[in-house]
């Protein structure tokens, strides 16, 4: 059985960067973002759910949702939210299941889950050990103001959106300190997959 590891953190803490690190070693990474989006693309079952509860006026000219359409009404309704979250939600986890399943069919050992709402999701049950890439909120903030072009309030408004980053590090079985060079997070990295003695 593949051993199947969740790796979290917070908006701009370069959770991706270090998704890619584990991709070029060769692992398998379920990204949660990827298949939220595989899920609504035209045709899909969740697709067609979330047009009629929302109504052919979220979509675009060529039949895709209007992503910002759609994001500019749940933003503001906590119930309208919550709806789609329960189209959305678990169509997305049958969708990594089916990855998770092909990729255990290929043979691979171990299973990355790129999951940016872990915590704030419950599905730490999903996987045997997490991962946190942390970094400070100073270094968070300032890398999602230049990343998004925001203002420090809207960045700050994003960042408390989510748990907060020391509250995930408590929950968390290893955490790569991500505050200071890609080389650094890469040593990280390896001593821990050396650790735990994973193999793609």
């Amino acid at each position: 059985m593949a051993t199947l590891i969740g790796l979290t953190g917070g908006i701009a803490s370069g959770k991706s960067t270090i998704a890619n690190m584990f991709k070029r070693r060769g692992f398998t990474v379920i990204d949660a973002d990827v298949a939220a989006r595989a899920v609504v693309e035209p045709g899909e079952e969740a697709y067609k759910q979330v047009v009629k509860a929302f109504g052919s006026e979220i979509l675009l000219e060529d039949g895709a949702i209007n992503r910002k359409k759609l994001g500019s009404i749940i933003f503001h309704d906590q119930e309208k939210r919550q709806q789609l979250n329960q189209i959305v939600h678990p169509a997305v986890r049958e969708k990594m299941n089916d990855w998770k399943e092909a990729a255990i069919a290929e043979g691979k050992e171990t299973i990355i889950y790129d999951i940016p709402l872990l915590f704030e999701s419950n599905l730490t049950h999903l996987v045997s050990k997490i991962i946190l890439v942390f970094v400070e909120q100073s270094v968070q903030l300032e890398r999602l103001m230049v990343r998004n072009q925001l203002s420090k309030d809207d960045a700050l408004a994003r960042i408390a959106s989510q748990w907060p980053l020391q509250d995930k590090k408590r929950l968390s079985d290893a955490i790569i300190d991500n505050n200071r060079s890609i080389e650094e997070s890469e040593i990280q990295l390896d001593q821990l997959i050396e650790k735990w003695e994973l193999n793609p």
